[in-house]
């Protein structure tokens, strides 16, 4: 009598066993505060990664193009720097893909436990009434009239059941769905964690290479780096510092202009009178290749307020502690240190009197004096939430940094 019931057991087993599903163990280290939150950190990082792996390509490509030791190592250290920018930002993704599956899978728990008691009622009483024999039915108190009327209910009522459950029998399986996914988000992050780990042992590696071999091809590094922290030191503020390392970079580019010795022709009267000028890119031109230095969000932008403070000359990244820091263009180190209030900094000195600023670093990978690509490992970023700032600056005026990435 009872035996159409018995696949509706089932499904409202199912339905009560859903809430035993055991929580994942692991938990993302970043928080985020709503799901819409998640969800574009998941769209940024996988921006990110891919612009990233993008950049690795094109410097593992230009390492192996390169017949020069010097620009092929140098091209290898700023492949591994987007290696280990995409190995963090496929962390990230994986972070905010956990997060959103956990919101959704709670939201779904919730929608679920307000069903709970009358499925677990249900449950219960359509598996007695199942094991009870039809003769023992036949004996129970009341009529036989009785019996057959609870046979046309139930005849009439377990099909309105099941139409009612085809909603929840969806919803479990959402559930696992969401679970995987959960669960998937983790491998991924575990992987990731362990490709970061091995890309920053080969970056560091490299980019202690990279300083030596700087340090031995200049060799009044030493000299200019006392200077810088003599500035340092002098400096009433940051926006003194880089104009003081400004005025000196356009000093040096000045006297690096210089025409040098000219040699006498072996026949002077065949010699021309003038030399037709070749043609030079423009003066003022910007950085031709131009980066964000960290993978992360951009908290404040430039000529924004901070808590009270003035407004910014650059903008502020927010970034998972620890992340790599890359050169944003190409140019030369002429401040690598900590500077009061900034944690430590690096100031790179681009062509036509560009300069880009970089602050709030824990560690750093480059000396003054040293050569730069767009992508260079310049050192990681500090462990607390300050981030990290960019500054980009225009003949010592302050510029959008956003307007120029390249």
């Amino acid at each position: 009598m009872i035996r159409p019931a018995l696949t509706l057991i089932a499904v409202l087993a199912l339905g009560a066993a859903v809430f035993s599903l055991e929580p994942l163990g692991a938990q993302s280290t970043t928080e985020f505060r709503t799901a819409g939150e998640a969800r574009d950190a998941l769209d940024a990082a996988r921006q990110q990664q891919r612009n990233a792996r993008a950049r690795g390509e094109r410097l593992e490509q230009q390492a192996a193009r390169s017949n020069e030791a010097a620009e092929k190592k140098a091209a290898e250290a700023a492949a591994l720097a987007a290696r280990v920018q995409q190995a963090e930002a496929a962390i990230t993704a994986a972070e905010a893909r956990h997060a959103i599956a956990t919101r959704q899978r709670r939201a779904l728990d919730s929608r679920l436990a307000q069903r709970r008691e009358p499925l677990i009622r249900l449950t219960g009483a359509l598996q007695s009434m199942s094991r009870r024999p039809l003769t023992l039915s036949a004996l129970q108190p009341g009529s036989l009239r009785d019996l057959v009327h609870t046979r046309a209910v139930l005849d009439s009522t377990i099909p309105q059941v099941r139409k009612r459950t085809a909603a929840l029998r969806s919803e479990l399986e959402r559930a696992r769905a969401l679970e995987a996914e959960a669960r998937a988000a983790l491998v991924d992050r575990r992987e990731s964690e362990a490709e970061l780990a091995a890309r920053r042992t080969e970056l560091v590696a490299a980019a202690q290479r990279e300083r030596l071999v700087a340090q031995q091809a200049s060799g009044g590094a030493d000299r200019e780096a006392q200077r810088a922290l003599v500035l340092a030191e002098q400096a009433r503020d940051l926006d003194t510092l880089v104009g003081q390392l400004e005025e000196a970079g356009s000093l040096r580019s000045e006297l690096a202009a210089l025409p040098g010795p000219i040699i006498r022709p072996a026949n002077p009267s065949q010699a021309s009178l003038s030399a037709t000028p070749s043609p030079r890119a423009s003066a003022t031109a910007p950085p031709a290749r131009y980066i964000l230095p960290v993978a992360g969000r951009v908290a404040r932008g430039f000529g924004e307020s901070g808590e009270g403070g003035p407004r910014e000359s650059g903008i502020v990244l927010v970034t998972r502690p620890k992340a790599q820091v890359v050169a944003p263009g190409a140019g030369r180190v002429v401040f690598a240190g900590p500077y009061r209030g900034y944690g430590r900094i690096a100031i790179v000195e681009h062509a036509n009197n560009w300069t880009s600023l970089v602050t709030g670093l824990g560690s750093l990978d480059v000396d003054v004096g040293q050569d730069v690509t767009a992508g260079t490992a310049l050192g990681l970023a500090a462990s607390g939430s300050q981030g990290v700032s960019l500054e980009l600056r225009r003949d010592g005026e302050p510029v959008n940094p956003l307007d120029y990435l390249q």
